[in-house]
């Protein structure tokens, strides 16, 4: 460890926001994944450029996480900085139909909100366990909607460190695609525009999304959700039953037999397990079906 870069991180965000060879396996919802040399918690973006600005100078990688949803961290973990941008960067306002928050608050308690608020439009996310600036990252959707259908403008940290606000459509957002990686922005807030609408019935139709979750996902084991993104005409789920893979395992990771588009962790399975499992899933369909799955879930 450096101890002069480790005093320069303290300096930055304050000691109780530092920590060191920090297991990954409590930050990521599969619970897997080793020590990260340094794992940062900062309050403002202020603190964020300046993280980033030294790992820079220090050639130290960095990643940047929210709320470990739609990632596999490998088993020897990280060498270099992870920053969570979460519980401390999470702040949420509502103005009249508009809803402004911050990239670490949790699409859940966002669209609470919007329901105290008898808005109407983000009922999709309920469910969906990650962060604004996650879902911002992916376009994340489930059950019809997606944020593409409500954002307005994105305030992003820029590769130079500097603060700067873009309209939704310059993000180009696709199915579980933006720009926001390839260009190396970070999401600091976003502001998407909802409907005014009927209180209960935005709580009727949330609980009726709730409870299809509940009914088809394997919601009792860690995982990331659906680990592979829907192939042009054909449904990932499909395909990996079609295979006969349901319930197909590699040690503790399983093809849940409730959902085959989901990868769970079902036995203490190592993120080894999981890799390996995803290889031999995609195999499999490529040469039954000839269809190439491609990953949802990111590897660190």
């Amino acid at each position: 460890m450096n101890n002069i870069f480790y005093e320069q991180l303290k300096e930055i965000v304050g000691e109780l926001n530092v920590k060191t060879d920090e297991p990954m396996k409590g930050h990521i919802t599969f619970k897997v994944g080793g020590p990260a040399d340094y794992y940062i918690l900062p309050e403002n973006s202020k603190q964020l450029a300046h993280i980033v600005k030294l790992c820079k100078k220090n050639d130290v990688p960095y990643y940047i996480i929210g709320n470990g949803s739609n990632l596999i961290v490998k088993d020897e973990g990280y060498r270099g900085v992870i920053i969570e941008i979460g519980a401390n960067m999470a702040e949420i306002e509502v103005e009249d139909n508009v809803v402004t928050a911050g990239a670490g608050a949790i699409l859940s308690k966002i669209a609470a909100k919007a329901l105290d608020n008898s808005l109407t439009g983000m009922e999709f996310a309920h469910g969906i366990p990650g962060t604004l600036g996650g879902a911002v990252t992916m376009n994340a959707g489930a059950y019809g909607g997606e944020m593409k259908d409500i954002l307005v403008k994105v305030q992003v940290l820029n590769d130079d460190g500097e603060v700067i606000t873009l309209p939704a459509e310059e993000l180009h957002l696709g199915y579980r695609y933006s720009v926001v990686p390839e260009k190396r922005y970070i999401v600091l807030s976003a502001t998407m525009k909802l409907e005014h609408g009927d209180k209960e019935e935005i709580k009727s139709y949330m609980a009726e999304l709730s409870l299809k979750r509940r009914e088809k996902q394997p919601l009792e084991y860690p995982s990331a959700g659906s680990t592979f993104k829907r192939p042009e005409g054909y449904f990932a789920g499909k395909l990996i039953q079609d295979a006969g893979l349901k319930g197909y395992s590699v040690g503790g990771a399983m093809v849940s037999e409730k959902h085959s588009g989901f990868v769970i962790n079902y036995d203490n399975a190592t993120a080894q397990d999981i890799l390996t499992l995803i290889d031999n899933v995609r195999e499999k369909v490529y040469e039954q079906f000839g269809v190439e799955l491609e990953t949802e879930v990111k590897v660190l």
